[in-house]
């Protein structure tokens, strides 16, 4: 068994909800009334993922950035 380390994203949308991603593996997304709840969910999901996924072939994360926008412009 191999232990991994993936980033993952949190957000939450306009009811509270806490969105929770894993950019390393497409479709790889969950949510959760609490943060704890999503991230308890985000753990399940990327290690179903991971099952398929050779750990070698995961695209390397990066990094975020902001970007300035100016919306009615």
């Amino acid at each position: 068994m191999k232990t991994i380390h993936v980033p993952i994203l949190i957000e939450t949308d306009e009811d509270g909800i806490f969105i929770v991603s894993c950019p390393q593996f497409k479709g790889c997304h969950t949510y959760g009334k609490t943060i704890d709840e999503a991230l308890a969910r985000i753990k399940e999901v990327i290690e179903l993922c991971s099952e398929d996924t050779p750990l070698d072939t995961l695209n390397t994360f990066v990094g975020f950035r902001e970007v300035e926008i100016v919306q009615g412009a």
